[in-house]
């Protein structure tokens, strides 16, 4: 099992969750975060400029089984993308063991 973290626009947010809907990742878990990123210009809005060095995002946390891995980054990757610096981050890491706590299934099974 993999766990697939991911650090995206807010507003890229819906294309990702309908992508991730079409390669079956039906359950994931999201957050609304802060962070500093490589944006240096601020925004410029009804003449001020606004600092971005504060950047607001949404972390994504989903956990698939093996086969679902690369199906899960490029489903992101292709509904996250701008082309423009401030798309995000994808991580991956492994994960030793799952349970579900209704029925004691463990390791993939219990992402079913």
């Amino acid at each position: 099992m993999k766990k697939v973290e991911a650090i995206i626009r807010k507003s890229k947010f819906g294309d990702v969750r309908d992508a991730l809907h079409k390669v079956e990742v039906n359950f994931f878990s999201y957050w609304d975060v802060t962070g500093v990123g490589n944006e240096k210009e601020g925004h410029v809005y009804r003449g001020i400029t606004y600092s971005t060095s504060d950047i607001q995002r949404r972390y994504l946390s989903i956990v698939v089984n093996e086969e679902f891995l690369e199906k899960t980054i490029e489903a992101i990757k292709s509904a996250a993308s701008t082309g423009a610096v401030g798309d995000g981050k994808i991580f991956v890491s492994t994960i030793d063991d799952a349970i579900r706590i209704r029925t004691g299934e463990s390791g993939g099974e219990s992402l079913n």
